[in-house]
Formats: C-alpha cells, structure tokens, sequence
C-alpha cells in the first residue's frame, strides 16, 4: 500500500504524523533532529523513521515503500522550502504539499512555487473559524449536542430495502455517533436483495441488523433516520417512534419531527450530506466509509447524470483519495441470481403499452429490487418515457417506477396514485411505492374469480394512468384499442390498435 511521508519536524509536523497514523494507509517521517524523532518513535508506533537531513534528495534512498505524497511541515520556512524539491527528485510522482510557515517572503514564494498545494496558517485559520460559524458548522454542533442527549446504544434506520445512499449514510452517521461516545447498531426492516447491494456490504464488511416488525425497540437509547425521514414511512418503526436525528436529501410530505432535522432536497445523496458532517468533524475518513459514500453518491445521482449538484462533485473528489477503488470495480460487477434475471424476463415480457408509457407487473416475486432494474431497462424502449413495474409478494404489492424526458415528477405522481392506500414517494425521475392487497378495499373494487394478479393489473395501470393523463392533459389510453400478441411469439408487441374515431396518442 502507498505510504504518506512527512518531512521535517517541530509541534504541526508531530501532529500531523499523529493523525495520519490514525488512517489507514502506511506513515513514514524524515527528519535530523534526533529527539524528535525520538517521541515520534516513542508515541506513533505506527510509523517507520528514518534520520536524515530532508532537505537532501539522497537521504530518502531508504525510504523503501512507495511514497504517495509528500508533507514538508517545519517550523522555519526557509527548511520547507529546501525539502520540497529534495523530495520532488527523490518521489517525482507524488504529490507535495507545504507548509508555508510566517517570516522570510523569498522562502515563502520559493514554497509556493515548487509545492503542489500549500498549507497557509493565516489563510486556514480564517477558513476555519468562518468554517465553523457557517450553516455546515451550525448543524454539526447541533447533531453533537443531540448525540450528548442520547444514551447508548442508537439505532441508526435506514428505509426498507436499503440501498447503497442509505447504508453509507448509516455507516457514516454511526462513525459521528462513535465519537460523541454513543455506540450505534445500522438497522433496517425488510431485504437487501439487488446483487450489487448485496456484494457492497459483504466486500465492505458493514455489520447491519435486520429487523423486524413487532420487535422490541426498548434495548435502543435512540433513533436517527437516514435517507427518509418519518417513523412509519418506508419503514417498520411504529409511527409513535420519537425520532432524535434525521438526514435525508428527500422531498418531505409532511413535517417532520425530530431533534436535528437536516432536510436538503437540492443534494443528489444522502451521503453528500454526511460526508459535510464527517468533514466538519476534523476526523479522517477511513477507506471503508469513503468507499461506501462515493458509490452511495454514485448510485444515487445515477453516476452523476441524475439530479446531481456542485456539492455531490465536491464530496466525491473529497472521497476519492481514501475510497478503495478496486473494491468500487468488484461491486459493480457482481453475479446476477437466477431469481433476478427470471423476474426481469418476465416483466418484460408482460408489458403493456399506453403511448409513452409501460406498465408490467409480476406475480410472485423473488427479488424485489429486480423491479427496478426492469423499470431502467424497459426506459431504454423508443420513444418509451415512463415506466412503472410492479410485483406482488406476501400480501405486498411493490412498485417501481422510472421517467425520462416527460416533463413529470414520478415521484409526486406515485404519491397521488397510490398515497391513499399505501405509501409512495421518491426523486422526480426514479420513485416506487407499496400497497398492501387488503387495501384495495378502498378503491371501491369487488374482488371477483380472476387471478389476484389480473386485479392488480387493472387497479395499478387504472390508477397510474388517471393520474399521468391529469398531469399532462391529454389521453393516453385509447378507449376501446387493444393490445395484440403475434402467434408463436413469446413477447408482447408494443403496437397499439386504435378506435376508428381515434388517429394518434393525443386525440
């Protein structure tokens, strides 16, 4: 693994080692002052020493690990400024960062031109006190003093099914908590299905608790919630649950209710917002949580393409130093069960056309988030902009939907249709939702002799429909046309056969 090396000596240079050794790459010091290298020795076990005049490139000859970058901190700017191109000849490709010091104007422009980025006491003291009297300030210490209020363990919920933006943020919001002095268990009801959600918390190692409804919540000391934001919503937690915190980059419906309520619709992650916290913290963040919240970004913001913003960039180049690259590639391309692929195949081959939109269900699911991965695949269809599949399992209908281009918020849209008899939600582009059976006693419909999955078909697509073509003011199902399937052929056409008096979508 690359080492980081520090170059020089005094009280910054012995704090610095410090905290680095706390991370999780290798540290190495240089330096010919032998007392102080005498307490690194004696106080940061971790890192290697070597004695030697730094301000001479021969001296790092023995430094036999491969050096990723280089920190020239000394106290007399005039010695910084003869490390930093000792140590650009001896490790040409890492990167050098300086310490400017105060006193001496020539050494300090010497630093500042030969120094990849340099570090000016003046300039970072400002940053940091206007830093810590900003907004991101103001929410950490309010997150701080709520986390002294809590009493081990918290049980830090993310919603159902969790997906990668949930789980990170969890695991980051509990590395926050474990710093207060709070112990925290990562919670979640429901399943972690999808391949990739599956192969990103076993390559990680993130120890989750899945619960489930009706347990006993009495054990915790209290309750965060990340990637939603209400007790009872895209959760199990009985909705009387008093929340302590929340951290959610969703739209909320209702007021929420909490202790530190940090709601920002305008970030693309979660984990956007919990990498603000971590930096705020003045903590390193280790591999595994960087790694975890740059693929939560990137999940999120669909690679950043979807609802992305200024600060989803800058948190991810923030990440990407410590995040585990090679971990990032083994996620991605994980093993598709059986399960999944026989799920997909046959929401595509149940589809049914109304103009732009599908609509496709499957009974008897295996694999709820193959719902989703159907819903991005069935977009890719011409001239298709909104898709919605949905599948039943154990008296639970669970829909996923997706647009592109069809100036509709399906998030907004699921809600209307379905938040009367169940709960739905989401992004503009990307939402999905859940309806218990038994709720379709409130729609009015007389269950008959047809197959539960044809009764859903009709209530679902009736639905949905009503809502789209309200929205867009136009139909788009065409009275009395129907779909037509081609002897011999296993999929359904996506043709539509119009009414003699109907010409085109928008009549």
């Amino acid at each position: 693994m690359r080492a980081r090396l520090v170059a020089g000596s005094g009280a910054l240079a012995y704090d610095l080692l410090t905290r680095l050794s706390e991370g999780d790459r290798p540290v190495v010091a240089v330096s010919d002052e032998a007392e102080w290298l005498e307490a690194v020795t004696e106080n940061v076990p971790d890192a290697t020493v070597h004695h030697g005049d730094p301000t001479e490139p021969s001296t790092f000859g023995v430094v036999e690990t491969e050096i990723e970058s280089v920190l020239a901190f000394a106290d007399d700017p005039a010695r910084t400024a003869g490390i930093v191109p000792a140590t650009a000849e001896a490790f040409p490709d890492a990167l050098r960062i300086a310490y400017l010091g105060s006193g001496d104007a020539d050494a300090r422009a010497a630093i500042e031109r030969d120094a990849d980025r340099v570090v000016d006491p003046a300039t970072a003291t400002k940053a940091a006190i206007t830093d810590r009297l900003s907004e991101a300030g103001s929410r950490f210490r309010n997150l701080r003093h709520v986390f002294a209020g809590i009493e081990s363990p918290l049980s830090i919920v993310m919603h159902d099914n969790p997906d990668p933006d949930a789980i990170a943020s969890a695991l980051a919001l509990a590395r926050l908590a474990n710093l207060a002095g709070l112990s925290a268990e990562l919670c979640y009801y429901g399943s972690i299905a999808h391949q990739e959600n599956r192969a990103f918390v076993n390559l990680l190692d993130i120890e989750l608790t899945n619960l489930e409804a009706g347990d006993d919540l009495s054990p915790f000391g209290g309750f965060a919630l990340v990637d939603h934001s209400r007790p009872g919503v895209n959760d199990q937690l009985p909705v009387e649950t008093p929340v302590d915190v929340v951290i959610d980059h969703h739209p909320p419906r209702e007021p929420v209710e909490a202790a530190h309520v940090d709601l920002r619709s305008d970030v693309g992650a979660t984990s956007t917002l919990l990498v603000e916290y971590l930096q705020q913290s003045a903590i390193e963040i280790d591999e595994t949580v960087a790694t975890a919240l740059l693929f939560g970004i990137r999940i999120d913001t669909d690679e950043f393409r979807r609802e992305v913003c200024q600060a989803d960039f800058e948190a991810a180049a923030a990440l990407l130093p410590a995040a585990n690259l090679g971990t990032l590639q083994r996620i991605e391309n994980p093993s598709m069960s059986p399960e999944t692929v026989e799920t997909i195949g046959h929401a595509i081959r149940n589809r049914t056309r109304h103009g732009p939109v599908v609509i496709t269900g499957v009974d008897d699911i295996q694999d709820r988030d193959a719902l989703a991965q159907a819903a991005d695949r069935l977009l890719n269809i011409e001239d298709v902009t909104t898709t919605l599949v949905y599948g039943i399992t154990d008296g639970m209908i669970h829909v996923s939907a997706r647009t592109r281009g069809a100036d509709l918020d399906i998030g907004e849209a699921l809600r209307d249709a379905f938040g009367a008899i169940g709960s739905a939600g989401g992004h503009a582009d990307m939402a999905g939702a859940q309806i218990e059976t038994g709720s379709f006693e409130a729609t009015g419909f007389e269950a008959d002799e047809r197959p539960l999955v044809e009764i859903v078909d009709e209530i679902v697509t009736d639905r949905v429909l009503d809502v789209l073509e309200a929205r867009w003011n136009r139909q788009i199902r065409a009275g009395t046309g129907e779909q037509y399937h081609v002897e011999g052929e296993d999929d359904r056409r996506d043709v539509f056969v119009f009414p003699p008096d109907v010409e085109s979508i928008d009549d």
